[in-house]
């Protein structure tokens, strides 16, 4: 993709650049970490932009810069239809569980991660429904970040590989292999020192660098055209009906919409993204957040589509080359190598990375989270002290690393297939009972446990049936809402103590929280605090 004589240094100086910032946050933070709570939430202090960015950054991966440019490109813009849905599903999670889960994370025992908030909020049953959470999020992170860590070598191979090939001799394996190492390296080293915050306020810089990156592309094509008119136009001829939303032949049909829009059911589940949630400052801080996260998210879908197809008459006309001409994956790398200068080029192929590794990063705090507190400390009678309990966390960010790159030395295709099941697998395991547990008291831990086996078990079992066509969250999703439901009201006991402790969660969730329109001056002003 790059030419050695074509400003390689000044791209590698750019990426070096990257890195060192990233560093030098992560160690910032950790100054500022000094027992398990500020390791593992921040103690409960982020404020609602960094909240929000981070959420955003850690969610989106390189799915936003690859995937869905690539996917648009070869598509259409029916294929938004996936992004239409997850932006929608972000603002209803900010909406309707930010605030409360914030509240009763805090109301629950101070409780940090979602497998203890699940065990304290659900009495009878709750224990071995912490267990099994912890498992789930253990198993399948560990392979989600193995794939990112894989996703990390891809992109040195593909985006540096030709120069580093013709400077130094070195094969396509061995650009893999450094560039996972050194990628998975820089990640492990600021997580491992900075812990929760160093994560955050990493993708707090990262989804900035994603935002600025994706805007950049489409605006520098319309100013080399100059009548957006005349390239709307252009994409038109080369790719008819390329702009065509409710084009659903191309997208597999009703069933084929219905799938990529039901992404946004999965945000209900996800770990690393909920955390965000509960590390906020206040549950007020929910309303700034949402109104952050979800203009950030939005402009970013609108810059990744809008890249991708500019490019599909640059392309076509022999002004960009596509590197991978399959999966069209690499388009927003092209595009950002062939229009911009070298330095430039690279701090937009820093973006891409910084999608990876924001990913990577919040998924091992999550991961070490589950497996330090919900499981290694479950079990202890006496507690750790503040400082060892810290040094215990690090120790697992470092173990659950070291397997997962393991894993990663050799790219196979069974770790990056699993991650296609993660986001559903979370999504129907974790998201039907943490709606419930916050808007329902009659949950109960036995009925969460059946709950999310049933959703994990539909999500890997749905691909291999008749009706593999439709995305298996949707039927994950349904099943675990419904046998949540049914088993805890066969298991339900009247408790008052229980109903009580809800019902002043409840309250104290909606105490004091803004109105709308109150939001709308306060946002901007709770913005600047932070």
């Amino acid at each position: 993709m790059v030419d050695f004589d074509s400003g390689f240094w000044w791209m590698l100086a750019a990426i070096g650049l990257y890195f060192a910032a990233m560093l030098g946050v992560g160690f910032w933070a950790s100054t500022r970490t000094r027992d398990k709570d500020d390791y593992m939430i921040g103690g409960r202090n982020l404020p609602p932009t960094v909240a929000a960015l981070s959420a955003g950054a850690s969610d989106m991966s390189g799915w936003l810069l690859m995937g869905l440019p690539g996917a648009l490109y070869l598509g259409g813009m029916v294929q938004a239809w996936i992004a239409i849905g997850l932006t929608l599903g972000a603002w209803v999670n900010w909406k309707v569980v930010a605030p409360r889960l914030r509240m009763f994370t805090e109301k629950y025992d101070n409780a940090i991660t979602l497998p203890s908030f699940l065990g304290n909020r659900l009495v009878r049953g709750g224990r071995m429904l912490r267990i099994v959470a912890g498992l789930v999020i253990l198993a399948f992170f560990t392979f989600y970040i193995s794939s990112g860590m894989v996703a990390g070598g891809n992109f040195a191979s593909s985006a540096l590989g030709g120069a580093l090939e013709q400077s130094f001799g070195w094969s396509v394996n061995e650009t893999y292999l450094i560039g996972m190492i050194v990628i998975a390296g820089v990640t492990i080293v600021y997580t491992l020192v900075g812990g929760f915050l160093g994560a955050s306020y990493t993708d707090f810089f990262q989804g900035t660098l994603m935002f600025l990156s994706l805007l950049m592309v489409p605006v520098v094509v319309l100013f080399m055209v100059g009548d957006p008119s005349q390239i709307v136009s252009r994409v038109d001829d080369v790719h008819p009906g390329a702009w065509n939303l409710f084009d659903f032949g191309a997208a597999g049909g009703l069933i084929g919409v219905i799938s990529l829009f039901a992404w946004g059911l999965g945000y209900f589940g996800q770990p690393h993204i909920l955390v965000r949630f509960m590390a906020l400052r206040s549950h007020e801080d929910a309303v700034a957040g949402r109104r952050v996260g979800v203009i950030w998210m939005a402009l970013c879908v609108i810059g990744a589509i809008l890249t991708a197809l500019f490019a599909v008459p640059l392309v076509d006309s022999g002004r960009l080359a596509l590197t991978n001409t399959e999966t069209a994956e690499t388009v927003f790398l092209d595009a950002a190598i062939g229009l911009f200068p070298s330095f430039l080029a690279g701090l937009v192929l820093a973006a891409v990375l910084a999608a990876i590794m924001s990913t990577v990063s919040s998924q091992l705090v999550v991961t070490t989270s589950a497996m330090v507190e919900d499981l290694a400390l479950l079990f202890r009678r006496k507690p750790l002290s503040a400082k060892a309990s810290l040094w215990v966390s690090r120790l697992g960010v470092l173990i659950v690393a070291v397997i997962a790159m393991v894993m990663a030395l050799d790219p196979a295709e069974s770790i990056l297939a699993l991650v296609g099941f993660a986001w559903a697998g979370f999504g129907a395991a974790f998201g039907p009972i943490v709606l419930l547990s916050l808007y329902w008291r009659k949950l109960t831990g036995i009925g969460a446990t059946a709950s999310m086996a049933t959703g994990a078990i539909v999500v890997f079992a749905w691909p291999h049936t008749p009706w593999a066509d439709l995305y298996e969250i949707i039927p994950g999703f349904i099943a675990a809402l419904v046998v949540a439901i049914v088993v805890s009201l066969l298991t339900y006991r009247a408790d008052p103590g229980v109903e009580q402790r809800f019902d002043e969660a409840v309250a104290l969730s909606r105490e004091g929280l803004p109105t709308e329109e109150t939001a709308d001056g306060e946002a901007a002003e709770t913005s600047a605090r932070a």
